[in-house]
């Protein structure tokens, strides 16, 4: 690993061990964001090697960096306060991410180049924005899809993994498929996506 690289994944996981939000990581409970972001950056080796950009291992790894500081509460109930809530914290963690790649050497073109990543902007059309969204929603099947469906009424569940299948690229969808054991409605909601 890089050098530069490394600094910046470093200050990454420094500043989400501050999370004050906690997740169970086997028999320990650890910093949300930090967690999430360790699981990301494996999930994305997995997915693609490491034959990826520094730029998009930044991403993935501070794609929630300093998560808890905009609050979803703060934003109004309903679908546009959560798309406003979710622009707000994809441009703040483009600008954190930008400060820390700074400070360890990486020029303009990089730290402008985090941002449009983290903003998902050209979803489908830019290999490395759908190469972020793709780990995303791997990451969210494998890690934190049960709890959110044992919350939720299952028409809202079947949704959900029917938008979720609609960001995937198709060989993500079909490793969906091939890797996770999906009820046959929610299996049929990912081939209809």
């Amino acid at each position: 690993m890089p050098d530069k690289l490394n600094q910046v994944l470093q200050a990454i996981d420094a500043v989400n061990a501050t999370d004050p939000n906690l997740d169970p990581d086997g028999t320990q409970m650890v910093p949300e964001a930090q967690l999430y972001g360790q699981r990301m950056s494996a999930e994305l080796d997995r997915l693609f090697g490491d034959e990826v950009s520094d730029v998009l291992k930044i991403a993935v790894r501070g794609q929630h960096i300093e998560r808890w500081k905009i609050s979803r509460s703060d934003y109004p109930e309903g679908r546009a306060g959560y798309l406003t809530w979710r622009r707000d914290q994809g441009r703040a963690h483009g600008e954190r991410l930008a400060g820390l790649m700074v400070d360890a050497g990486y020029d303009a073109e990089s730290c402008a180049r985090v941002g449009v990543l983290l903003r998902k902007e050209g979803i489908k059309r830019d290999p490395e924005v759908q190469m972020l969204e793709d780990v995303i929603c791997m990451v969210f099947l494998k890690f934190y899809f049960a709890a959110f469906a044992e919350k939720h009424p299952f028409e809202k569940v079947v949704d959900i993994v029917a938008k979720t299948a609609r960001k995937l690229s198709d060989g993500a969808r079909s490793r969906v498929l091939a890797e996770f054991d999906l009820p046959e409605d929610l299996e049929l909601a990912v081939r209809a996506a």
